[in-house]
Formats: structure tokens, C-alpha cells, sequence
């Protein structure tokens, strides 16, 4: 039975980012299979990502490797989101120009349309999204067409993607450069953007879904914009430092230090003011004040997260920017 405080109550959908969140690199994170499969029992699982080179059935089989219960349709990528906003702005059938891989291929001719790679086939429309081979050639075709005045979808804009060998230009990159070339910029399915979030919940028939995500300005950030309720999990690309400092459409509903935390009774935040004019924040046994712009810790309590939580909370309601504010290092580093 899920506690009825834990962040799980009342979750009929919990839809999970991939890198970060579920693995990273070749491993899965500590606690996430497990708790997924925890979660199975009382909710549908389903999986978000913005990466257009694979499909569905590809992500499908690489998070069963982990020992995770995956089907494809329990995947939803950015070429499905950017597929269903293509179809609402050309007619069925029609020729598209596409600059990509596979995944995004596969889910083009899915959908019933003709693909080609080449501006002198008219096409009706170019959709975008990142894979290792797109180059000069493709993104020269991409403009090619759209000066021509046709519709140009995205299928996300990460300026980054996490690699072996590192940190590499994302699909935000490919894009910008198109942008460069032709002065306009496209329709973007994937996070941040809320179309991903929605063909989800729509696919799962979902009353109540909750977002997992590592990242607080694509995973969060597009949860916010499709008003959807996320937990930011500290086992990826953001930590506190980013966290305390988030901006306000970038504020997680919950913070988490594992996927574990999905099951454990979320602490309240208490906030109040005090007989100085001062602004008292408590979470769990944690006690951060406020006066004017400087932040101290009264009491940091056992419990790490919590200081995390309470820092977070009484900066956010301060009303001012980070920078304006002075703050213990210890809430951060």
C-alpha cells in the first residue's frame, strides 16, 4: 500500500526521464529498478525522452536489460510528439523532409506520410531531430525547403546530450543553425515543451500522472507547462546549488534524493512569521530564517534532504532572485 504522504498517493501515471533518472552511462542508478517495479504495483509506468535517433522499441529493449517490465508503447519519444503536431499542420500522405535517424524515420512513415531527404522532392514540411550522422548536407536541405515557406517541426532542442566521452551539441545545436540559415524558428515537441507531456497522459489515459526528471530546465520545466506534478531526483544533471536557485517555472513539486523517496512520507513545509518580522521556514527537523535578504540555519537537523528542502522553500518564497540574497554555503555545496 502506498503512504498516503509519499509523493506515490494518488499517482494512476508515473512517467520517468531516462538518463539520469532511470540509468546513466551503461548502469542503472542505485534504488531506480527496483523502486519502478515497486511503483508497477499501483500505477502505470510510462517513459519520456527527448532522444530522436532511437525508437521506441530500441529504448524499449535497452531498459529491460536493467530487469524493468518494458513494452515500445510504453515509451513515448520526441519524434512520436513532434509526429502529432506534424499531422495537425500538413495533409495526410504527404512528402516530408526529414533530418534525423531511425527513430524519427520509423515514426514519420508511422504515421502515414512519405519521407525524403532532399529539398527538390517539395516537400510539405521538414521535421528535425538529432542524430550522430546529421551534417551539412542534411541541414543545407532542411533550409533549402524552408525558404520555400513549409511548416518546420522540431523534435526537441537540447543544446546538450550526455555521451561516453562526455558532454556533446545537441539537437539545439542543429537547430539554431538552421534557424541561422532561414530566419525562422519551428514548432518544438519535446521537452520543455508540453506536447510530449500531453501525448503521454493522453496515450495512458491518465487522471493523475507525476514526472520524474534530473534535469530542472527541460524535465521540470516542461512538467510545469503542462501542469503536471514532478520530482526532481538528485541522481543526474542538477543538484542543490541548482535547485535553491531554480526559477520559478523551473520548481519541482518534490525533491528526492533517490527514486526511493517516492515511498517515504514527504515532510510538510512550514513557513511563518516570527515576532521580529523575520520569515521561519522548518522542514522536518531543519530550521532556516529569513531576514530581510540573508538566510541562516538555525538548527540543520539530521537529515540532509531536508536542509536541501527548507533552503530551496525559503528562498522561493523570499520573492527575490538568488543573487539578491545571502545564502549559507552549506544549503548548496
Amino acid at each position: 500500500m502506498v503512504d498516503p504522504s509519499s509523493p506515490l498517493s494518488g499517482v494512476d501515471l508515473l512517467l520517468l526521464d531516462l538518463d539520469g533518472v532511470v540509468y546513466k552511462g551503461h548502469d542503472a542508478i542505485p534504488y531506480a529498478v527496483e523502486s519502478i517495479n515497486a511503483a508497477a504495483s499501483s500505477a502505470r509506468v510510462g517513459y519520456i525522452t527527448n532522444n530522436a535517433s532511437r525508437t521506441d522499441a530500441a529504448v524499449a529493449a535497452q531498459l529491460s536489460t536493467f530487469g524493468l517490465t518494458v513494452a515500445p508503447s510504453d515509451v513515448v519519444t520526441s519524434p512520436q510528439a513532434a509526429v502529432r503536431l506534424l499531422a495537425g499542420l500538413v495533409p495526410a500522405g504527404s512528402t516530408i523532409l526529414v533530418v534525423g535517424g531511425e527513430g524519427l524515420i520509423v515514426e514519420v512513415e508511422r504515421a502515414g506520410f512519405r519521407t525524403t531527404d532532399s529539398a527538390l522532392d517539395e516537400p510539405a514540411a521538414v521535421i528535425q531531430g538529432f542524430a550522430p550522422q546529421v551534417g551539412w548536407t542534411q541541414l543545407a536541405e532542411a533550409s533549402f525547403a524552408l525558404h520555400t515557406g513549409i511548416p518546420w517541426v522540431a523534435t526537441n532542442t537540447d543544446w546538450t546530450i550526455p555521451v561516453a566521452r562526455g558532454i556533446a551539441p545537441g539537437n539545439g545545436t542543429l537547430v539554431s543553425a538552421v534557424h541561422t540559415a532561414v530566419g525562422i524558428l519551428p514548432v518544438v515537441a519535446g521537452k520543455p515543451e508540453a506536447a510530449i507531456y500531453h501525448q503521454a497522459v493522453d496515450r495512458f489515459g491518465a487522471s493523475r500522472a507525476l514526472f520524474i526528471g534530473d534535469r530542472l530546465d527541460t524535465d521540470i520545466l516542461g512538467a510545469n507547462r503542462a501542469e503536471i506534478p514532478s520530482a526532481l531526483v538528485l541522481t543526474g544533471i542538477d543538484g542543490a546549488k541548482q535547485v535553491i536557485a531554480a526559477k520559478p517555472e523551473e520548481r519541482p513539486t518534490f525533491i528526492l534524493d533517490d527514486l526511493r523517496g517516492l515511498f517515504e512520507p514527504y515532510p510538510v513545509i512550514q513557513a511563518g512569521t516570527d515576532s521580529d518580522g523575520s520569515i521561519v521556514t522548518v522542514v522536518g527537523e531543519t530550521v532556516i530564517r529569513r531576514r530581510e535578504s540573508v538566510l541562516t540555519i538555525e538548527d540543520r537537523g539530521s537529515n540532509r534532504l531536508d536542509l536541501v528542502r527548507a533552503g530551496a522553500a525559503a528562498v522561493w518564497t523570499s520573492g527575490l532572485p538568488i543573487y539578491a540574497l545571502e545564502v549559507p554555503a552549506e544549503l548548496y555545496s
